[in-house]
């Protein structure tokens, strides 16, 4: 049985603070993907992006995402690309429901303006944007959180996860 609620969507798309409120509603533990990336690196993503690119990001993100994937009864927040390799979306997949969370580039710069710490944001990340897309719409449920509170998008993904079990 699918268990885990597996939050995934583009950076700023209220992936965390949602995870958050789920976890909060249905008594689980919430894990940020990338705060366990950071624990287990012993340094920030920015670091290791600067350090060992987004090649080694990326390997170690794998490892994460499998890790989470052997867990029950969690919710899970990934990084913003995290869901693109197929790898990583089977094996999150196979143990629970994933939900991606979909907001405008226009909302995304106005949540992230003004934020550090966030490596791909720095660029051309609307190209990222433009570019993640499509694997975005390609996942069954999805929530657009434009115009909604975080709680309003939690409740949402409350009533999805519940319809599918």
């Amino acid at each position: 049985m699918k268990t885990n609620i597996v939050l995934t969507g583009f950076m700023g798309s209220g992936k965390s603070t949602v995870g958050r409120l789920v976890a909060e509603a249905l008594q689980r533990d919430f894990v940020d993907s990338d705060d366990l990336i950071v624990e287990r690196a012993g340094k920030s993503i920015a670091q290791m992006f600067a350090e060992e690119g987004e090649e080694g990001f990326r390997g170690l993100e794998s490892s994460v995402c499998q890790h989470l994937a052997t867990q029950d009864d969690l919710v899970i927040a990934t990084g913003g690309g995290a869901l693109l390799d197929e790898v990583n979306r089977s094996a999150l997949e196979r143990g629970g429901i994933l939900i991606c969370l979909l907001a405008s580039p226009a909302e995304i710069h106005r949540r992230l303006s003004g934020e550090s710490g966030r490596p791909l944001f720095n660029g051309n990340w609307e190209a990222l944007y433009q570019e993640r897309l499509p694997a975005y719409q390609g996942i069954a449920h999805r929530i657009n959180t434009d115009g909604k509170t975080p709680l309003e998008v939690a409740q949402k993904v409350v009533k999805l996860w519940r319809a599918s079990r």
